[in-house]
């Protein structure tokens, strides 16, 4: 399995309001090889908001066909008419992208 983080800064107060908007379902659902999707807050810094969107893949070519599909490209579009017309609260983002080797479960 594997696990890709989008490691997002956004200004302060975004992450809690922004971190529904990943896991409202959709068309990722029914891809070959999804698992899942959760959204981490990351605690303790006063300076910027930084939220983890972690996907979950069988295979790394599976990541790979969802970066390509129409079901990304409709993930990440904006709403016609251009949607917000305020200053974008993303100040930046890393992928990270991790196999997983070994888990211990309750």
């Amino acid at each position: 399995m594997f696990i890709v983080t989008n490691r997002i800064k956004m200004k302060s107060g975004f992450a809690e309001k922004m971190a529904p908007m990943f896991t409202k379902g959709g068309a990722i659902q029914e891809l070959t090889g999804f698992i899942k999707i959760e959204t981490w807050s990351v605690q303790g810094n006063e300076e910027f908001d930084e939220l983890h969107v972690n996907t979950y893949w069988e295979t790394l070519e599976d990541f790979e066909a969802w970066k390509t599909s129409d079901a990304f490209k409709q993930a990440h579009s904006r709403p016609a008419g251009g949607g917000d017309k305020g200053e974008s609260p993303m100040l930046g983002s890393e992928l990270v992208i991790a196999k997983l080797e070994t888990k211990l479960e309750k």
